[in-house]
């Protein structure tokens, strides 16, 4: 962890270095928050269409899991019941009864893993390749926005303060409303072709 925190602290004084040389210039500095990006009412019309369509994508396995995970807890509650039962009285409780459940629970519980993790892999091939061109397209679009404005540097402010080092921000730096008008007003343009597809954030 102390190795995770000097590297920050290290990117933090270089980032301090480069924007100190920028404000001795007449050099326009901005930020952008990334995270605004996926905004459904203020957010980039393109990539919010593209994560509602992979979140209806999925909803039918969600939809599955949250069926079987409701089930798994009846009969976790009923095993307990059970429990509660064959602790009061022994001769109440059908042994092979009692094990047929907690066999089908130990089942189920597997069965959820299962489906889980060959969900999650199947959502983030599926998002690498809906997602990554749309935010190739939008790194190319932050550069053009960059040339066009005269900023020499823009920043993520999104990651700067997950890093938690930034330490101050003139709120008419943030050119964030500024670039997604921006792009949401640019025509359509060609998907990326796979070699050329970047994420930008995660």
């Amino acid at each position: 962890m102390k190795t995770i925190r000097l590297f920050a602290v290290s990117l933090f004084l270089t980032a301090l270095l480069a924007v100190a040389s920028f404000a001795q210039s007449p050099t326009k500095v901005a930020v952008i928050n990334t995270y605004a990006f996926g905004n459904e009412k203020e957010g980039i019309t393109k990539y919010v269409s593209a994560v509602t369509a992979l979140n209806n994508e999925f909803k039918p396995l969600n939809d599955e899991l949250r069926t079987m995970q409701t089930k798994l807890q009846t009969l976790a509650n009923d095993i307990e019941n059970l429990k509660k039962l064959q602790a009061s009285n022994p001769k109440a409780v059908d042994a092979t009864t009692a094990n047929a459940k907690v066999d089908e629970a130990e089942k189920l519980q597997r069965d959820i893993k299962f489906k889980q993790e060959e969900g999650s892999a199947r959502l983030e091939r599926r998002k690498q390749a809906v997602l990554n061109p749309i935010m190739t397209d939008i790194m190319k679009a932050v550069q053009e926005f960059s040339k066009q404005k005269g900023y020499a540097l823009v920043l993520d402010i999104g990651r700067l303060s997950e890093l938690e080092i930034l330490l101050g921000l003139d709120e008419k730096a943030d050119i964030t409303k500024e670039f997604i008008t921006f792009f949401n007003a640019r025509p359509a343009t060609t998907a990326a072709t796979p070699a050329s597809r970047r994420p930008m954030c995660s």
